[in-house]
């Protein structure tokens, strides 16, 4: 049996926009919801993005969707990483929470929006953490907490289920992003043992798709291949400018300091002959304070 990557824009919305069963026990185990707070069923909302960049416009996947009580969560695949994924994040997250009431409405009716950022790079190097959860907190007490915005992103190339025991759904979820792909031959056979992940798996099976279908996720991949090709590139030459810029400032700044050093070298010099301080200042272009501290 073949598998599709379920990280691809195909994939990821079938099982996950497609189904609200697979979609709330992905929400559940990735959210950093407190015991009480668990989503029970979810309705799905038209996907909501900012306009599309000649960059990473095939990189996004989105599902949106909205429990019982009000809240909204936003679930997005980012395979390739740039900084300003970030404020893209930020600025989906704030559209959707002043959207939930018209003008001259209470606020007492807005209700808290997550968003799940699923990334298939790292982008924290230095942190040895693969879940990163944002929101607003009092700088000096950090108890205080302004409710309404949650954004979390998870590094998936950080994952490894071997250092993980607790949040076993947690677990599972990020074993079948990060292990499942159309090279795998096999599935692993903890993913088959729980029935949410297992009914996840089989949407996956390459089977269920039409060769129109297939077609179109080679396709992103090709897309995503060229796209990151682009950003690195773009990246490269920019760390190349910027070395370039930088050496011809120091250069600049080098010759400056020598052209400096030599003239008061020669106002030295000249000073040693008896010239007057007027003449030395005309002869080197340094200032009468200059001259006057040469020893």
């Amino acid at each position: 049996m073949r598998y599709l990557d379920p990280k691809a824009d195909l994939t990821f919305k079938r099982v996950f926009g497609e189904h609200p069963d697979l979609a709330v026990s992905l929400l559940n185990a990735l959210l950093p919801l407190e015991a009480g707070e668990e989503i029970m069923a979810v309705e799905y909302l038209p996907a909501e993005l900012v306009p599309e960049t000649p960059l990473r416009k095939n990189s996004i996947v989105d599902v949106r969707c909205r429990d019982v009580q009000g809240r909204q969560f936003i679930v997005e695949m980012q395979m390739v990483w740039s900084p300003e994924f970030r404020q893209r994040v930020l600025f989906n997250a704030s559209k959707a929470y002043v959207r939930q009431i018209d003008s001259g409405e209470d606020y007492h009716l807005l209700q808290p929006v997550y968003s799940l950022n699923l990334v298939n790079e790292v982008f924290e190097p230095d942190l040895a953490d693969y879940y990163h959860y944002y929101r607003l907190v009092h700088v000096e007490h950090s108890d205080r907490v302004i409710d309404g915005l949650h954004l979390v992103f998870v590094e998936l190339p950080k994952f490894t289920a071997h250092s993980y025991s607790e949040r076993k759904m947690q677990v599972l979820w990020l074993r079948y992003l990060t292990e499942i792909n159309d090279k795998v031959q096999g599935v692993p056979v903890e993913l088959l043992t729980d029935p949410t992940v297992k009914k996840a798996v089989e949407v996956l099976e390459e089977s269920s798709f039409t060769p129109a279908q297939l077609l179109g996720y080679e396709k992103f991949w090709d897309a995503i291949s060229r796209e990151r090709t682009l950003y690195n590139s773009g990246e490269r030459k920019g760390r190349e400018e910027g070395f370039q810029e930088g050496m011809e400032k120091g250069m600049e700044k080098g010759l400056a300091e020598g052209e400096k050093k030599k003239a008061f070298e020669v106002a030295r010099r000249l000073k040693s002959m008896g010239l007057l301080l007027g003449t030395i200042v005309d002869a080197t272009g340094l200032s009468e304070w200059e001259v006057a501290e040469i020893e």
